[in-house]
């Protein structure tokens, strides 16, 4: 019989403290508290002067398109004008509290100054003086600001297991949103990315719940630092609660995930992001179980509020609300779906494309239909968050006070991050690194384009525009022809099939291929796809060129692991390069030719089989396997944690500080990690937990800690890790966290270590 330990809270606890590196705050308690106390009053005092009007505008976010000249909120053309009369009608007669996106294409910061001075000007005009908040998607850097600095894309944080480097690369992001003088980050995303096939899953930080959340809080510090500082921005953590795992793998389908694990995998990192002072929050645009999240009072009241203890702005996705009633079909009338996401909690509406939203949800506050106090809450928020932005006393920022906007060391932290990112998988015979002797082929359909680089969010929406504004970038083939020896040939491209035999005939006058595959830029719905297998075309090239009997390296340029197990064993190298920005190119040669030593690991499992999804953190009952009789589930072509150097790590003198452990104690662990190579490398050392028996059925492992070093040659270095019983933890079938007594196994590169919680 187990014994159950209830631990205090709902789910998994603060993170480990030797992992989850956090900068200590210049303000003190009683400070922050004041400030705090301050801030509330103002509030208060403010709120009580505010018509119902001038509330509900408050509570309304709509998009730049509303106000501009011309009908096309899509256009990618220049120049855009705002339309004064329109400006008007949004700031002085509906009063809107908020404004969001591009006007299709990328701005200067100076222009960002112009056009978002003009909204903060006309609302100094308004009864109350109240600034509009600014938001925007800069997700990997600035990338709807020109000549700001753009970094890999979440998928490819993760593989760096490096969270000061993440928490700088979001400090970056912040200082060169600010010089844009946008205040608000709709990031980070917090989902698990846990299904291969959805569009989104390389907006995530991949695959486990440990790394998303150590991940998401270093991100949240970078982005915010100290409020009002005006080198930060308010992040939004995103998409609460269950979005990255719809059932079909397609984006914005529904989802069903049991209470039970919703607790257990998809809040820690809300958690971890509410306890890390997060300001705002996005809700999930689909349906869990049948139910819209944007009209579930128990995701967004009784969990959110009530259980995490979350007191900022919750604001919906895109149109959301309209959805109840056009999509959902859970509301006969935009009225009622109006109702019933009010009552459930959301405090802004991202309506975004007219004023009606305004007008009825006055009528229902009239009606009695959604209280005033509801209403006052949600405006309580939204203005404490503009407070504590220092928007009343600074509603714009001046471009010219960010000197370091787009420089060169902001480039540099970029493709830093690229070199760490970018995961070697393959390396038959140690053909890697190649010498710059060698006659190189570059070809495949991602190597002469800056949108695979980036992927989507990228200048525009779905990145498609990424050539035209990173034209001074190198693209892959670019990158590798300033080295010098170095033919290219594009072989298939993603607009027509170019001549094969061209790369064949092309393969023959060079000692090595360096074949570039993977996908062009996407996101969201128009990234779905119905097949996860890569391209006939993309098999067809990498086929011909192995005829030839040249070593090939494929570099995978993609949002989302592609199956190509047909072609694996072609390859006598292989790069997981995931959307590593503008700067990929650069570190992908540095990498070739060793330069730069590989770091990067899997942030998820990488699938060998189209019918054959399994997380790493799986079951034991995943792994049933008779030779000859039936497939196991669990064959992958790579593992999450798999990555490769030029060096070689030996894992040593694995030891804990007792056999036992109290359910209030602790237990230090400790493993000794040596260069025993001929180069420097960076080796991430990963900390791996098993419940070896527990009432509700253990995974076979979970990642519980991580730490990267630097080692020099010869070099040794002791990594300590602390455990408490919140990483011996889940959540159990009555919706507690628990810790049972019983045996754990620790498992650290290839040590292993046992020990009993009491």
């Amino acid at each position: 019989m187990r014994i159950y330990i209830l631990l205090l809270g709902i789910i998994v606890g603060s993170c480990n403290s030797n992992t989850n590196n956090t900068e200590q705050k210049s303000s003190t308690p009683k400070e922050t508290s004041k400030m705090s106390s301050d801030i509330d009053k103002r509030v208060a005092n403010l709120l009580e002067q505010m018509t119902l009007e001038e509330k509900i505008g408050q509570m309304t976010q709509i998009t730049l398109d509303v106000i501009t000249k011309g009908d096309n909120q899509y256009s990618s053309s220049k120049p855009y004008t705002l339309d004064s009369a329109l400006v008007d009608k949004a700031i002085l007669t509906y009063k809107v509290g908020s404004i969001l996106n591009t006007p299709g294409v990328p701005l200067s910061k100076e222009e960002w100054y112009n056009t978002i001075k003009v909204f903060q000007d006309k609302t100094a005009k308004t009864p109350r003086q109240i600034p509009i908040i600014y938001g925007i998607d800069a997700i990997h850097g600035v990338n709807y600001t020109t000549g700001a600095t753009l970094f890999p894309q979440q998928i490819g944080l993760a593989a760096t297991f490096n969270t000061e480097l993440v928490k700088e690369i979001a400090k970056i992001s912040a200082y060169e949103t600010r010089a844009s003088s946008i205040p608000w980050n709709f990031s980070p995303v917090l989902g698990l990315g846990r299904n291969p096939l959805w569009p989104r899953l390389w907006e995530t930080f991949g695959e486990d719940v440990y790394l998303g959340k150590t991940m998401g809080v270093a991100m949240i510090e970078g982005y915010q630092g100290e409020l009002g500082d005006r080198y930060r921005v308010a992040s939004c953590m995103k998409h609460y609660l269950g979005y990255s795992v719809p059932l079909s793998g397609k984006d914005r389908t529904p989802a069903w995930i049991p209470e039970r694990e919703l607790r257990q995998y998809f809040l820690p990192a809300f958690k971890e992001a509410v306890d890390a002072g997060s300001l705002t929050l996005m809700i999930n645009s689909g349906e869990i179980n049948g139910v819209p999240v944007h009209a579930s009072k128990f995701l967004l009241t009784d969990i959110l509020r009530d259980e995490l203890g979350f007191d900022g702005i919750a604001v919906t996705d895109w149109a959301d609300i309209n959805y109840l009633h056009t999509r959902h079909k859970i509301a006969e009338t935009i009225k009622e779906a109006i109702k019933i996401s009010i009552n459930a909690g959301v405090d802004m509406s991202m309506v975004p494309h007219d004023f009606e939203f305004i007008d009825l949800l006055i009528e229902l506050v009239k009606e009695g239909s959604v209280p005033i106090e509801r209403i006052d809450s949600a405006v309580s928020r939204i203005l404490k968050v503009k407070m504590q932005l220092g928007l009343f006393e600074s509603p714009v920022t001046d471009p010219k006070d960010y000197p370091d906007f787009g420089s060169n060391k902001f480039a540099a932290v970029s493709r830093k991050a690229a070199i760490e990112s970018i995961t070697l998988l393959k390396n038959k015979n140690q053909i890697l690194p190649l010498k710059e002797t060698t006659k190189v082929l570059i070809t495949g359909p991602t190597s002469n384009s800056m949108r695979p680089l980036n992927g989507g969010w990228s200048y525009n929406w779905q990145g498609s525009e990424a050539d035209t504004y990173a034209a001074t970038m190198n693209t892959i083939s670019e990158a590798f022809l300033k080295k010098g020896n170095t033919i290219f040939k594009q072989g298939v491209s993603f607009d027509k099939t170019d001549d094969i035999n061209a790369a064949v005939q092309a393969a023959k006058q060079c000692d090595v291929v360096v074949l570039c595959l993977g996908e062009n830029s996407y996101t969201e719905t128009p990234g779905n796809i119905n097949s996860i297998i890569m391209p006939d075309d993309q098999i067809e090239l990498a086929k011909a060129l192995a005829k030839t009997g040249k070593k090939i390296i494929f570099v995978l340029l993609e949002g989302r692991p592609i199956i190509f197990n047909e072609i694996e064993p072609l390859a006598d190298a292989i790069f997981m390069a995931y959307l590593p920005g503008n700067y990929g190119a650069d570190a992908l040669v540095d990498l070739v030719y060793g330069v730069e030593n590989p770091s990067g690991r899997l942030p998820i499992n990488y699938p060998k089989h189209p019918h054959a999804f399994v997380n790493y953190n799986h079951k034991h009952s995943d792994n049933i396997a008779i030779p000859n009789y039936y497939e196991s589930d669990y064959d992958q072509q790579y593992q999450f944690g798999d990555g490769l150097s030029y060096t070689t790590f030996e894992y040593n003198n694995l030891t804990i500080s007792a056999q036992e452990m109290n359910q209030e104690g602790t237990l230090e662990v400790s493993v000794e990690v040596t260069n025993s190579g001929n180069r420097t490398g960076k080796e991430s050392v990963l900390l791996y937990i098993s419940d070896l028996y527990a009432s509700i059925t253990p995974e076979v492992k979970a990642l519980k800690g991580y730490k990267k070093i630097d080692l020099d040659v010869g070099e040794s270095k002791k990594v300590s890790f602390t455990i408490t019983k919140e990483q011996l933890s889940f959540v159990n079938e009555d919706m507690k966290t628990i810790a049972e007594a019983g045996d754990f196994e620790i498992s650290i590169g290839n040590l292993k270590t046992k020990f009993k919680l009491n």
